[in-house]
């Protein structure tokens, strides 16, 4: 454990040259992470940062929690990899602790967002096939300002046009629908079905992360789970920035009154340990042995890693602190709101994935706020060009929840002042 960050040497490290090899991919902001504990981080200069991005709600127990690090220092020390072509008694674990605590019968490892949701839709097209009978190629129904990932099927499956800019052709099989919107999915429905059934799912983010930190609404999932079961269409959610606990509760589908037949997730299972996970009911398991595989995915290392954090936020009770530290945080945003009503209009989120929204009709942009925040030694991540997100560790304190708003206020002054 780090104790004493000022002795922190300087690095080495050169940018230059990591922009010599490294493929530009990133748009990085410019400083160079050296250490962490707990939600502060230390560049390779010795500055000391207060960590509200969480490796984007990754990091779920901060850094180098001590129960996570005894866990992966016993588990390399044992065994990290062998490949699904054996049972992984690590691996069944986790996935018994995962069925036992959430909506599920079965869950499919991998290692990442985008390939849970790839296996998601999958297993949607394979149940379409094979159990429904379909007659035309199924349709998955997304909704407008959306994310599920990089691949060439999940930037389609994604609502943003920005992200699929320049990679046509596109996977088929994607309809987009604007979020929390009920009579535009009935109307894509009926559109869509019309002569031959083409609908096999509707797949959305409990609340949207990349899309602005957008909370869904009750009264829409419910009416959605009716029209999935009166229509037999499987209702998928995308869980991996607002599953394991970010919201203050366990799943996100718990905000909602309803379960998904199909749910993914990955950022925050493991801390910060690469892990993907796609979790469905058992009569929508149509998966046989050849039809997904993954090397990595459901590997010994991974998987007591994940079961490590799943343990960990039931033992230290982190569900109630992330209920507590979220009503904190957004209480005092929206003090700032009232504060300086010209610059923003909303604060919005559940848990610890909270939004602030600028106002449309300024030109302050998230990037101004957080580069000013950077400087301030805050880090924070923008959702979009008009959203600032919060998403600290889940063990934030109701210090470090005060420290952050007095350096945001500090940031925003800043802004103003070069304005």
């Amino acid at each position: 454990m780090l104790k004493n960050p000022s002795a922190i040497p300087e690095s080495d490290f050169n940018r230059e040259e990591f922009d010599t090899y490294v493929m530009n991919t990133y748009a990085r902001f410019p400083i160079a992470i050296a250490r962490g504990e707990g939600c502060r981080l230390w560049d390779t200069q010795g500055r000391e940062y207060l960590d509200f991005v969480a490796g984007i709600a990754t990091c779920t127990l901060g850094h180098a929690h001590p129960t996570l690090v005894e866990t992966v220092t016993k588990q390399i020390q044992k065994l990290h990899h062998v490949s699904n072509l054996f049972y992984i008694p690590e691996q069944g674990e986790l996935a018994k602790w995962i069925v036992e605590h959430s909506c599920a019968d079965r869950v499919f490892f991998c290692n990442s967002g985008a390939e849970a949701n790839e296996a998601a839709i999958k297993l949607v097209r394979k149940y379409a096939h094979t159990v429904l009978d379909f007659l035309e190629q199924p349709v998955i129904l997304t909704a407008q300002a959306s994310f599920h990932g990089r691949t060439l099927a999940t930037i389609t499956a994604t609502g943003q046009p920005k992200y699929q800019k320049d990679f046509e052709p596109l996977v088929p099989g994607f309809e987009y629908v604007p979020y929390n919107d009920l009579e535009a999915i009935e109307n894509a429905i009926t559109d869509l079905d019309e002569g031959n059934r083409r609908v096999a799912a509707i797949m959305l983010e409990p609340l949207q992360g990349e899309g602005g930190v957008r909370p869904g609404e009750i009264d829409y999932f419910l009416q959605l789970r009716k029209i999935c079961d009166e229509n037999n269409i499987l209702l998928v959610f995308d869980e991996v920035q607002v599953g394991v606990g970010r919201t203050g509760k366990l799943w996100g589908y718990e905000n909602l009154g309803v379960e998904p037949d199909i749910f993914t997730s990955a950022k925050g299972l493991a801390g910060g340990i690469p892990i993907g996970a796609m979790m469905c009911k058992k009569f929508c398991d149509v998966f046989e042995p050849g039809n997904h595989a993954s090397t990595f995915g459901g590997n010994p290392f991974a998987c007591a890693a994940a079961l490590t954090v799943l343990q960990t936020i039931e033992k230290e009770n982190l569900l109630q602190n992330v209920q507590a530290r979220g009503e904190q945080l957004r209480a005092n945003l929206c003090t700032i709101v009232h504060k300086f009503p010209n610059l923003f209009t909303e604060v919005r989120g559940w848990g610890l994935i909270s939004g602030m929204e600028l106002n449309a009709d300024i030109p302050l942009t998230s990037m101004d706020i957080v580069n000013a925040a950077i400087e301030e030694g805050l880090l924070l991540a923008p959702a979009g060009p008009k959203v600032l997100r919060f998403v600290p560790p889940l063990i934030v304190s109701e210090a470090e929840v005060d420290r952050a708003i007095e350096m945001l206020e500090k940031a925003i002054a800043k802004v103003i002042a070069r304005t």
